[in-house]
C-alpha cells in the first residue's frame, strides 16, 4: 500500500499570520516538519497542502511536494481532503505544520495501525504529564472506551466524577497525528459544515460521530511542543537544540 504524509500549511492564521514560514533555528518551520516525515514514509512520498505561493516556494525549493489548495477550506482537515483529490494513496497522514518536534516513530506507528485497520480513522494520544494542566482548554483530552476506540473529545477536563474517590488519575490528550483513506476524507468534506460538537469545542476529529465512523486511538510519545503563537517560538527552539545539539 502507499502511504503518503500530507501536511496543511496555511499561511493566513489568524493568531500567527506566516506561521509555517517563522525561522526556527534558522529553517522555516514547515521544511522541519517536512525532513521528520520524509524519515517516516521517505522524501517522495511527502506533500505539503497550502493556500499561499509563499509557502509552495519554500517547500518545492527544499526538494518537497506542494499541493495548492483553497483559501475557503473550513479546517485543516478540510484542506487535506482537497489534496487528496489530486494525489493518489491508499493512506493519507495527516501531520500538523507546527509540530517541528513530531517523532517519525510516531508516525510510522499510526500507519501501521491503520494498515491492520482500514476501515477505521487513526488518531494518537498521550498522556498529560505532571507539568500540564488538564484543565487548560488549548489541551484537548481524550475519552475512550476500554479498546481505546474514541467515544468523545473535549477540551474540558474529562472524564468526569460524581465522588473525589473516583476522580481519574491521569488524562488522555490528543496528539495531531491522523490516518485516513480518500473515502474517509472525501466523506469528511461532503458533510458541507462544522458539526455542532466540533464548532463547540473547536476539535475537527468530531465531525466523524456525526458520520458514525469508528475512530481508533493510538499512544504515542509524549513531549512534543507546537507553535501555536510567537512566544511558543523561544520554548521550541530551545528543544530543537537539545534533540539536534545545535
Amino acid at each position: 500500500m502507499k502511504s503518503i504524509v500530507l501536511i496543511p500549511a496555511r499561511y493566513q492564521s489568524s493568531r500567527f499570520p506566516g506561521k509555517p514560514l517563522v525561522p526556527l533555528l534558522g529553517k522555516p518551520m514547515i521544511l522541519w516538519v517536512a525532513e521528520l516525515s520524509a524519515q517516516a514514509v521517505g522524501q517522495e512520498n511527502v506533500y505539503v497542502a497550502t493556500e499561499d505561493t509563499r509557502i509552495l516556494d519554500v517547500v518545492e525549493s527544499a526538494g518537497f511536494q506542494a499541493v495548492m489548495t483553497s483559501d475557503k477550506a473550513l479546517t485543516g482537515t478540510d484542506r487535506l481532503a482537497i489534496a487528496a483529490e489530486q494525489i493518489e494513496a491508499d493512506i493519507y497522514i495527516n501531520v500538523q505544520g507546527d509540530e517541528p518536534l513530531v517523532n517519525p516513530k510516531d508516525i510510522v506507528k499510526i500507519r501501521d495501525k491503520k494498515i491492520e485497520h482500514m476501515d477505521s480513522v487513526i488518531n494518537g494520544y498521550c498522556w498529560i504529564s505532571d507539568h500540564e494542566n488538564p484543565e487548560s482548554i488549548n489541551i484537548p483530552k481524550v475519552i475512550t472506551n476500554e479498546a481505546n476506540q474514541l467515544v468523545y473529545m473535549s477540551r474540558r477536563a474529562l472524564p468526569g466524577f460524581k465522588e473525589a474517590k473516583n476522580a481519574p488519575t491521569r488524562y488522555k490528550k490528543q496528539v495531531c497525528i491522523y490516518a485516513f483513506t480518500k473515502d474517509e476524507l472525501h466523506a469528511f468534506k461532503q458533510f458541507g459544515r462544522k458539526s455542532e460538537l466540533e464548532q463547540s469545542e473547536d476539535i475537527e476529529i468530531l465531525r466523524y460521530l456525526e458520520l458514525d465512523k469508528s475512530v481508533i486511538m493510538v499512544e504515542t510519545e509524549g513531549g512534543s511542543l507546537a507553535v501555536d503563537i510567537p512566544e511558543d517560538i523561544a520554548p521550541v527552539e530551545a528543544a530543537l537544540k537539545r534533540v539536534h545539539g545545535r
